[in-house]
């Protein structure tokens, strides 16, 4: 008998990759090999993912914990970047895709697999990142998209499928909600939530407490930063792992951290999306004040031009690239000496900046107070404000309001 081709699947034990894991061995004849990346979803202990798949047929079956580096190599990167899609939406699923393609790459290599699955639909955007980041370390793999071969066109036949070949799922018809979670936030998809007047029903939120439901006195933070990156909470030092599992704590049981947007995908549909990402709005607000400390005023204008340029790029599946690569070199200058420490409090919801230091800041006393002690000549203002306003004047008397034409 000839020796079955291997296919390396991208496995969350969720409804698509649990069907996946048996169909590609009834439909495509295929050796499946699970890979399920641990980059701080709910579940602490995977290995009941990873025996899931073993008792599905799979021939191999991975749970490859990821979280740290995941953290240093991808988190760090959009901390820097204040990484927001379209302002709001702070990269969570697009920030895991290219760590779990490198590693289901290297374990394709290491296995000799020529194939590599995933259960992400025809219209949504983790198909991209994946095989845009798939094909951008290894172009020779062959990629294979179940979900956008078959005739399982609704969760409901997916899940009437998977009951009839003894597949178990995890999914519900009472709860059809599509989830993807990671250390930087949970998102929420699909069942009742597609329809945009509906209020998002309660039970969609783990990670954060209801607002109204938590104290009502403020809860004070103190976030500590060495070269852009969280290194200290109410003055622990802590690896950013940890700094980023503390913040998730602190900000979820303040109920902050809850988004509810309209989002344009990069397949050009509209889609109404629901986060929690308490740790990832709580440090990235804390980042993006420092900076306004510790940067001048040329370097915080560029930078916030390249945030909106970064934030688009890895949101549309292009972390391996020469742009994402490039601006992570500017952000490497402008972050070596934004440290110090930011103040916050949470409450109900609300998060409010109220305090920053930093060693190197470039806010000075003396020149900014109107008390004894101010250091700024007030003279050279009236010189400034000629030579500044010498264009607009000059506008003016030739085609503007002073002008004999207007």
């Amino acid at each position: 008998m000839a020796e079955k081709e291997k296919v390396v699947l991208a496995y969350s034990g969720g409804l698509d990759t649990s069907v996946i894991v048996k169909w590609l061995q009834v439909e495509k004849n295929m050796d499946v090999i699970a890979i399920c990346g641990n980059v701080g979803q709910d579940e602490k202990d995977l290995s009941w993912i990873k025996q899931k798949a073993l008792d599905m047929g799979a021939i191999a079956s991975e749970a490859v914990d990821m979280r740290e580096e995941y953290a240093e190599t991808i988190v760090s990167k959009a901390i820097w970047a204040n990484g927001k899609y379209e302002g709001i939406y702070p990269l969570l699923s697009a920030l895991s895709r290219p760590i779990i393609s490198k590693h289901l790459v290297d374990i394709a290599h290491e296995y000799g697999a020529k194939y590599i699955a995933h259960g992400c639909t025809g219209k949504g955007n983790d198909q991209v990142r994946f095989e845009t980041s798939i094909r951008a370390l290894d172009p020779s793999l062959e990629i294979i998209a179940p979900v956008r071969e078959w005739d399982l066109t609704t969760r409901d036949s997916e899940m009437e499928w998977a009951k009839a070949h003894g597949v178990p799922v995890p999914t519900t018809h009472k709860k059809p909600y599509s989830i993807d979670d990671n250390l930087w936030g949970r998102a929420i998809e699909c069942g009742v939530l597609e329809d945009t007047w509906n209020e998002p029903p309660a039970d969609i939120w783990t990670m954060t407490k209801n607002p109204e439901d938590c104290p009502a006195d403020p809860e004070t933070v103190v976030i500590g930063f060495e070269g852009g990156l969280p290194v200290s909470i109410n003055g622990e030092k802590m690896s950013l792992l940890d700094c980023i599992i503390k913040a998730n704590e602190i900000a979820g049981r303040n109920g902050f951290g809850r988004i509810d947007m309209i989002e344009d995908r990069v397949v050009g549909i509209k889609s109404r999306e629901c986060y929690e990402c308490p740790a990832a709005l709580l440090l990235i607000q804390a980042h993006q004040s420092l900076e306004t400390l510790c940067l001048d005023a040329e370097t915080l204008k560029q930078k916030a031009k390249l945030d909106v340029e970064w934030a688009s790029t890895v949101y549309r599946g292009l972390w391996y690239s020469q742009n994402r690569e490039a601006i992570d070199a500017y952000n490497a200058y402008t972050q070596k000496y934004v440290t110090g420490e930011v103040r916050i409090k949470l409450c109900k919801g609300g998060l409010f900046v109220d305090g920053l230091r930093s060693p190197y800041s470039l806010y000075d006393y003396n020149l900014a107070t109107y008390d004894e002690g101010d250091t700024f000549d007030h003279t050279a203002s009236k010189g400034f404000i000629t030579i500044h306003g010498l264009q607009s004047k000059t506008w003016s008397r030739v085609q503007g309001p002073g002008s004999k034409l207007q």
